[in-house]
């Protein structure tokens, strides 16, 4: 396994599980799990996401895209129960509310969640929220809808709590980055051959690559052309002075108009997006996250920004997230999920498992 992200390790995780040798291989497996305290930061993978479970609020109702998402969402409760540990404690939080931004959208949802209302989606209206007040002074008089089941999950909670479970299953844990993999042959073995920068080498069968934006860079020299395009979120720490009311149901997530708003803390409210195309943030965005199209309260947008920081994801270019392909006999990709790193980590690494299982002939 190359790549040590949600995907990387859950993958690792999940096949060691199911009675595979596995090695883990990334530059960050000997750096401790946390963001550091300096402001602006700039962040890679699970570390920089915000953990958003958007399983069934879905748009699509048919396709690979909202298969991935359900199988998700099936497995995720499965895999908290098995990783939830007391040294590294880990849970799902929900539910998540998205706020219509015009009539149309509130159409929408409205038909959406009578479509799903099985899988725990309700529309509601500004004067009817039913059971779930809209913990919100002025929505913009449109509704919403409310899925009882999607939210969030910790992402440095969960890395903490993979790492753990992989260093039980006697995962190997290689802390280096691969600069180059290719193919040995000997009589009928076919094998894959590691370079590290370490100066090692590592041998092994099967290949899986969750590697996003590096990706590229393995496979290009092997005639395998899987480009990505990086965008970039941001995230702001907040300390706010919201009245009372505000907080009164709060749902994990929040989504007005793209962005999300997740509590945490003594009124602290991270707010995020992933909204900007290339590698360099852009010092207006985070003033214009904090009008949310003029639906911001007044106390959000006099908040005091605490921290902040800024992450780059893996956008396929040409192609649907996320690329899932067996490339060669022994070499899987399984990067480029974009925002749903953490949704889909669980359906990857049953789709990975899946494949290794037709390979060796199981």
């Amino acid at each position: 396994m190359i790549g040590a992200g949600a995907v990387g390790a859950g993958t690792a995780w999940h096949l060691a599980r199911q009675g595979h040798t596995v090695t883990l291989i990334d530059p960050s497996l000997d750096a401790p799990i946390q963001r550091s305290n300096e402001s602006d930061q700039s962040l890679n993978g699970t570390t920089a996401s915000l953990g958003v479970l958007m399983g069934n609020v879905f748009r699509r109702s048919s396709g690979r895209a909202w298969r991935l998402r359900q199988r998700s969402m099936e497995l995720w409760p499965q895999w908290v129960e098995r990783l939830n540990h007391p040294d590294t404690p880990l849970q799902l939080h929900s539910p998540l509310i998205q706020l219509a931004s015009d009539p149309m959208e509130a159409e929408r949802m409205e038909a959406l969640a009578n479509q799903r209302h099985d899988l725990g989606l309700e529309s509601f209206s500004s004067v009817n929220t039913g059971s779930h007040p809209v913990p919100w002074p002025n929505p913009g008089g449109h509704g919403g809808l409310l899925s009882k089941h999607d939210g969030r999950i910790d992402p440095l909670a969960l890395q903490r709590a993979l790492r753990r479970s992989l260093k039980a299953e006697k995962v190997g844990l290689v802390p280096a980055r691969v600069t180059k993999l290719h193919r040995t042959s000997t009589g009928e073995d076919n094998r894959w051959h590691l370079e590290l920068d370490s100066d090692h080498t590592i041998d092994c069968a099967v290949v899986v690559l969750c590697t996003a934006l590096a990706s590229a860079l393995l496979l290009q020299p092997l005639g395998h052309d899987y480009p990505m395009g990086a965008v970039l979120g941001q995230v702001l720490d907040l300390q706010v002075s919201a009245p009372s009311k505000a907080w009164d149901h709060w749902p994990a997530v929040l989504v007005c108009n793209g962005v999300n708003l997740i509590r945490h803390g003594n009124n602290r409210l991270w707010l995020g997006a992933t909204l900007e195309q290339g590698e360099k943030p852009s010092t207006e965005e985070p003033a214009i996250m904090r009008r949310l199209d003029g639906l911001a309260p007044h106390w959000l947008q006099q908040a005091e920004v605490i921290d902040q920081w800024h992450g780059l994801r893996a956008r396929p270019s040409g192609q649907p997230a996320p690329l899932l392909d067996v490339l060669e006999p022994g070499l899987i990709l399984a990067s480029g999920h974009y925002r749903n790193g953490v949704l889909l980590a669980p359906a990857t690494a049953d789709w990975v498992c899946q494949q290794i299982s037709i390979f060796i002939g199981l």
